[in-house]
């Protein structure tokens, strides 16, 4: 199950459980939208793999037992081990291969 971690693992901005602007990579290293593909060009500086929008869990359990009040999104904030500046190189590198090619 996600975590559906709190903020950006870049620029640190707050991404809402509800969030339409999260992305996450396979891992589920999450970034906001303008960093996922602005600044690292949809390359995950953690895995070097591709960006997908994050789901959104309902808030309303529409089935009995699932939804954001039974698995709440996490409140840890994750932030990167690489500076900006590492993470733009790094992406960079691998930006102009495709992400089902890397």
């Amino acid at each position: 199950m996600l975590l559906i971690k709190p903020n950006c693992e870049c620029c640190d901005a707050p991404l809402k459980p509800d969030a339409i602007d999260a992305m996450i990579c396979s891992y589920e290293c999450t970034f906001c939208r303008h960093c996922a593909l602005d600044k690292l060009s949809n390359v995950c500086p953690n895995c070097g793999g591709g960006f997908v929008p994050r789901p959104i869990r309902p808030k309303q359990a529409y089935r009995p037992g699932v939804s954001l009040s039974h698995q709440p999104a996490s409140d840890t904030k994750v932030v990167s081990r690489y500076s900006t500046s590492e993470m733009s190189e790094f992406a960079k590198d691998i930006a102009s291969i495709a992400p089902e090619q890397r």
